[in-house]
């Protein structure tokens, strides 16, 4: 962002909370960031609080410690519309008058206040806060103390150490997270006495600072704030709420959506999918005309655009998925379905708050993996982590219909019969995910469930143009990923099917099975052969590890189904048509089915592993994770298989 004078603004977009006292990891980093202790972060030189209008005095205690900071503060008091429709007025002028920071009043959703709040931004003279209050008496001396060793062993400015010596007399300061400042000695020294002494002489040092607080920023909103009597729409919002929370509608309403979500992925995306499949086989065309046969023609059609092309067919049902999961944040609905779900979480051990994680996983298992930073038990956060691979992400979505088209006799399968396959596989993965952390919570996670408090936000319209903006960035994502990883791997994957090659005359199984990539599928044929998969679909498994989507270009390429079809339609007959060398057929409906299963369950995703890593800062839980899924995967694929293949 540039400023109004054309100087660029680094902004940090950190973590929300209600306190800088952090009780989680995502806070901590927040904490950190503000008080200059993290070492790979530089401690910002002025201060957005963007906080609910609707509840300002809640969120007033966070600005409250912000303050005491001594840095400049923009306050922002977003969603002013909802405030006022629910008989909220706030005398902004006031406010800003007492805290002597710049208030302004935001709509984000209809762009008020946002040229505003850039302008504020791109002041050079911000003030600082004006506001201060006194300390209880009998914690005063402690905090003297603790500023001036912050001072003088850490180097801080007065006003940070008097608000980081105010932080550390609280009880749930103690998170710390990796790149955080550790404290000196002399000042943790000094910081256990106080306490001992406390303790001795039963002072609640703790809650008497937090209640000073409170009671600070609860005479500052009876200054600024009027409340009117409560508006009729209010009163429904209430019913709405016992409606999609109750255990009969709640459940109702929740199954209709996601069938809805799930019948939409086929509906709707079938146009574009063709718009795309046509352009994909033009180019191929296009590159088959101006050049002349030969290995680098191959290379670029059957290896790079084939490869590209077979996945990014994909892309609508992809943003089709991330829409209507924009669609229930921006609403509301997604807090209201986490009370719901709180109820099933505790059979299992874990907190509603695991759900929206869990269900950001649907879209990809890396940022439901991060979302688990909110989450204040350490247990409850590494069993989420470890099952949140297994709700099927959107890079499976490929594999399961590229199967589905193979495994249902008839050309045209209904959107209808889609939907229902595809709901089965959701379904196998979130019984999954419940089972496991079921299973980790009683025994190596074990630990009581923990209470989920969340503030239900206000009902609201969507935003379609954020909603467009997240599908948009998306996309671009995914694209991306198309145009760099899977393109690599659709390449060498071309190059290892391809050579050695075989001698001339030499039928295209044979030759496959001569080469680099076939020689990799035998060697791993004895492993997978009692799950019905054979040497060539080993092929497809090994690429998956990268990134699961690149399954349907490795079929593509293992099946040699470019050349001379413009319709995709041909990986799926080439699939019905495939062999053992028994002539059995291969990608019998039993096969397809199993082989849709092994997704949902395997461990394909090295990237998963890498962030699993990073969030648990220990090789031993991805290796876990890794070891649990591929090993579930293969077991229930052998039942799967070997109980099918004698009644079927």
């Amino acid at each position: 962002m540039y400023s109004q004078h054309g100087h660029a603004l680094t902004i940090i977009d950190l973590p929300g909370a209600y306190s800088l006292a952090a009780r989680a990891p995502d806070e901590a980093v927040m904490r950190d960031v503000l008080l200059g202790r993290r070492a790979d972060t530089p401690q910002p030189d002025r201060i957005v609080c963007i906080v609910d209008a609707c509840n300002l005095e809640r969120h007033l205690y966070q600005v409250h410690q912000v303050m005491d900071l001594g840095r400049p503060v923009i306050l922002v008091l977003n969603m002013m519309d909802m405030a006022e429709a629910q008989g909220v007025k706030i005398h902004v002028a006031r406010l800003e008058k007492i805290l002597g920071i710049p208030v302004i009043p935001c709509e984000a959703i209809n762009g008020r206040g946002l040229i505003e709040l850039k302008l504020a931004m791109s002041r050079q003279d911000l003030p600082l806060p004006k506001h201060r209050w006194d300390v209880p008496a009998a914690i005063a001396a402690a905090v003297s103390e603790l500023q001036a060793s912050l001072v003088d062993n850490d180097g801080k400015a007065s006003l940070i150490a008097r608000a980081e010596a105010l932080l550390l007399l609280t009880d749930h300061d103690s998170v710390r997270v990796s790149g955080s400042t550790p404290l000196h000695a002399r000042t943790a020294e000094i910081l256990e006495n106080w306490k001992q002494r406390w303790k001795q002489a039963g002072t609640d040092w703790a809650s008497m600072l937090v209640k000073t607080r409170f009671e600070e920023t609860g005479r500052l909103c009876k200054e600024v704030v009027e409340r009117g009597a409560p508006p009729r729409k209010r009163w429904n919002s209430d019913k709405l709420d016992a409606f999609l929370t109750h255990n009969v509608w709640g459940w109702s309403v929740f199954a209709l959506i996601m069938g809805l979500l799930f019948y939409s992925i086929f509906s709707l995306a079938e146009y574009p999918m063709n718009l795309i499949d046509g352009l994909v086989a033009s180019a191929a065309d296009a590159v088959k005309g101006a050049m002349a046969e030969g290995d680098l023609r191959d290379l670029i059609t059957d290896g790079a655009i084939a490869g590209v092309g077979g996945v990014v067919i994909f892309l609508p049902q992809i943003l089709i998925l991330f829409f209507f999961i924009g669609l229930l944040e921006s609403s509301g609905y997604m807090a209201r379905a986490a009370v719901l779900m709180d109820r099933l979480m505790a059979h299992v051990g874990l907190s509603g708050r695991a759900f929206i994680p869990l269900l950001s996983s649907y879209a990809c298992a890396i940022p439901g993996i991060m979302a688990t930073r909110s989450m204040d038990d350490r247990k409850d956060r590494i069993t989420t982590i470890l099952v949140a691979p297994l709700m099927s992400c959107s890079a499976r979505l490929p594999v399961y219909l590229l199967m589905i088209a193979a495994m249902v006799p008839s050309d045209t399968v209904p959107a209808t019969t889609k939907a229902l396959i595809m709901l089965v596989m959701y379904a196998l993965g979130t019984i999954g995910a419940l089972f496991f952390a079921w299973l980790f919570k009683r025994s190596i996670l074990k630990g009581a469930p923990s209470l989920m408090i969340m503030e239900m936000p206000a009902y609201q319209l969507p935003s379609l143009g954020t909603i467009a903006r997240q599908m948009g960035e998306r996309a671009w994502a995914f694209l991306y990923q198309a145009g760099t990883v899977i393109l690599a791997l659709s390449v060498i994957l071309w190059a290892l099917a391809t050579y050695p090659k075989s001698p001339e005359g030499t039928s295209s199984s044979e030759a496959l099975r001569h080469s680099a990539a076939g020689q990799i599928g035998q060697v791993l044929e004895p492993a997978i052969k009692p799950l019905g998969f054979d040497w060539q679909i080993g092929i497809g498994l090994v690429s998956s590890f990268a990134a699961r989507e690149v399954f349907v270009s490795t079929m593509g390429v293992v099946f040699n189904t470019q050349d001379d079809d413009e319709d995709t339609t041909k990986l799926r007959d080439a699939l019905r048509q495939a062999t053992w060398p028994d002539k059995r057929p291969l990608f019998t409906p039993l096969v397809c089915f199993n082989l849709m299963v092994y997704y949902v369950f395997a461990m394909q995703c090295i990237s998963t592993l890498a962030v699993t890593y990073r969030e648990t800062k220990s090789w031993r839980w991805p290796a876990f994770q890794a070891a649990y899924m591929t090993g579930t995967a293969w077991l229930l694929c052998f039942l799967i298989y070997q109980v099918g293949s004698r009644f079927l």
